[in-house]
């Protein structure tokens, strides 16, 4: 009774079994590179604090846009982006697979917590965010946009929002805004911090993007020879601080143009409210445009790639083969139609660890690869 509903669905997300697995979750690195590398855990953490800094403020509700942050990555594969691919080829003929949609699917259906409803029967606003945090899903006239233009909407979207309409041709809330760019803010950041204590790259090829060159400028001005690692914490506070303060400058202008009288005003509006200024709006580009080729697409990080992808394939292929293999849990009322049996092993694998996923692929196989 002390708590307002979105305190309370960000408390329920917090205490679910699939917050817990964020810990052995890949963001880039697999979990034994080191302790100090990024996981989806505290990728999710940093992602929350930045959002409940923007909400506060600018005005909003603050644990809605913290029960987003924390609630936005729930849906992801083991293996970061490379499980989700394997995975999403291997639903090709079924759907595919959707880390947005897996998240409601989680949130909705598969955590068993609690013993009046599957799910964690959360309020609408946190479901609709949560779907829609990157911006509508559907044109008005109910054709699919962006990335679901070609293949239309998941399955598990479709299937939901029959059951309760998320409004799906809107902007998402503010708050749900806020978390989209907080998870943005967050990960450019970290990934340029992981990648340089990695060694991918070196600290002086950082000048190559003009906006990171103006901040070590800045540093080794105010701090002539401080020390490397100093430096990349120093360079990696102020990428976060400036992207905050051009989303708070920018948001504020935004809104206030608008002047809404409600939530709804703002999922009704032509254009999000919550943004980066056209200036670091580019230098956000250019920070990805380096670090793709420098982090994402190293050899060291492609290497390890290669095996995990074949881990989360061999794993689909066998227990779609063979469901006897999968747990008896997941072997209960097993559908008979291929689809949904291929969806019910894509839900297992998707909510496994890292780990967890090298040690079912040892338990079923004699040549797992080693990820080091």
């Amino acid at each position: 009774p002390t708590r307002s509903d979105f305190q309370r669905d960000r408390d329920r997300i917090i205490h679910s079994s699939a917050f817990r697995r964020l810990k052995h979750k890949t963001q880039v690195f697999v979990y034994h590179e080191g302790d100090h590398y990024r996981t989806r855990l505290t990728h999710t953490i940093e992602v929350s604090q930045i959002a409940r800094a923007l909400a506060r403020s600018l005005g909003l509700d603050e644990d809605l846009a913290e029960a987003l942050a924390l609630s936005h990555d729930l849906g992801h594969t083991p293996f970061g982006h490379t499980g989700e691919d394997a995975l999403d080829e291997c639903m090709q003929a079924f759907g595919g697979f959707d880390h947005n949609a897996q998240a409601l699917t989680v949130v909705t259906r598969l955590e068993h917590r609690y013993a009046n409803f599957d799910g964690l029967n959360l309020t609408w606003e946190t479901l609709e965010g949560l779907v829609k945090h990157n911006g509508p899903l559907l044109e008005a006239d109910g054709r699919p946009v962006g990335k679901y233009a070609e293949r239309g909407l998941p399955l598990a979207i479709l299937e939901y929002n029959a059951l309760q309409d998320l409004d799906l041709a809107s902007q998402a809330a503010a708050e749900a805004q806020a978390a989209a760019f907080a998870d943005d803010i967050a990960y450019i950041a970290h990934d340029i911090d992981d990648g340089l204590r990695a060694g991918l790259f070196d600290i002086e090829e950082l000048r190559e993007v003009a906006f990171l060159d103006g901040l070590l400028r800045e540093i080794d001005s105010l701090h002539p020879n401080l020390d490397l690692s100093r430096r990349i914490h120093e360079v990696t506070r102020r990428v976060i601080t400036r992207f905050v303060e051009d989303v708070l400058a920018e948001s504020a202008r935004r809104i206030s143009a608008l002047d809404p009288s409600d939530a709804e005003e703002i999922r009704r509006a032509q254009d999000v409210v919550i943004a980066f200024s056209p200036d670091l709006r580019g230098a956000d580009a250019a920070i990805k445009q380096f670090l793709y080729p420098h982090m994402y697409r190293h050899p060291k990080v492609m290497e390890v790639r290669q095996h995990a992808d074949r881990i989360v394939r061999d794993l689909f292929r066998r227990f779609c083969d063979d469901p006897a293999a999968l747990p008896q849990e997941w072997r209960n009322e097993l559908p008979e139609d291929p689809a949904r049996r291929a969806r019910r092993v894509s839900d297992y694998i998707a909510g496994m660890t890292d780990p967890y996923a090298i040690m079912e692929h040892r338990r079923l196989f004699d040549d797992t690869p080693d990820l080091r």
